[in-house]
């Protein structure tokens, strides 16, 4: 006599779970912000999270550092929606427009980590803006103020990104050695944060 056992084929498979990483409070957060800013986020490549500085001087979203050197990135995202809805609808012409928000915002973070000098403003050029699907941005090469919440890093590059009635994208990269090393550095994040088209 034959006995024939079947098995579903399903179930000859051994399956092998993937770990799922970690995402930290402070990642889902900053995620909800970036969605909430039509914003698209990719962790880079390298980089460690740290806790990003958030008091009554400096308040970042979130933060990143390249282990084994002194660069970190700090992020800030900012939507404009609601603001540029209420601006609309007021069409009150002595309110400031959102959309040209980016500018002073940009301008009281480099004079507050600076006291107001030993820094020098640049406009993002067009081809750069494409890229991060951004209408307008500045750039801020810092020399920094020897602070305990700053790290008492010595240099800083602080870019703003603005999309028109969407956001405002801030990253601060910070170094102790402007030299070639700090535009590797942040060449490996370069991609990590854009608008959605």
């Amino acid at each position: 006599m034959l006995l024939v056992f079947t098995m579903p084929v399903s179930a000859q498979v051994r399956r092998v779970e993937q770990p799922v990483p970690a995402v930290s409070p402070q990642l889902k957060e900053f995620y909800r912000l970036a969605a909430q800013s039509n914003i698209t986020f990719l962790f880079p490549a390298e980089f460690i999270e740290i806790k990003a500085p958030n008091n009554e001087y400096f308040s970042f979203d979130y933060a990143v550092k390249l282990p084994d050197t002194d660069f970190e990135l700090w992020f800030q995202l900012k939507s404009d929606k609601e603001n540029w809805m209420s601006y609309v609808r007021t069409r009150n012409h002595f309110l400031t427009n959102p959309d040209s928000a980016y500018v002073a915002s940009g301008a009281a973070h480099a004079i507050m980590f600076t006291g107001g000098r030993n820094y020098l403003t640049r406009t993002i050029p067009p081809r750069v803006l494409a890229r991060y699907n951004a209408d307008a941005g500045k750039s801020y090469l810092l020399t920094l103020l020897d602070m305990p919440e700053t790290k008492h890093y010595k240099y800083a590059l602080l870019i703003t990104l603005h999309k028109n009635h969407t956001g405002t994208i801030t990253a601060m990269c910070l170094t102790n050695e402007k030299g070639p090393e700090f535009f590797k550095n942040i060449k490996k994040a370069e991609n990590c944060l854009k608008f959605k088209p």
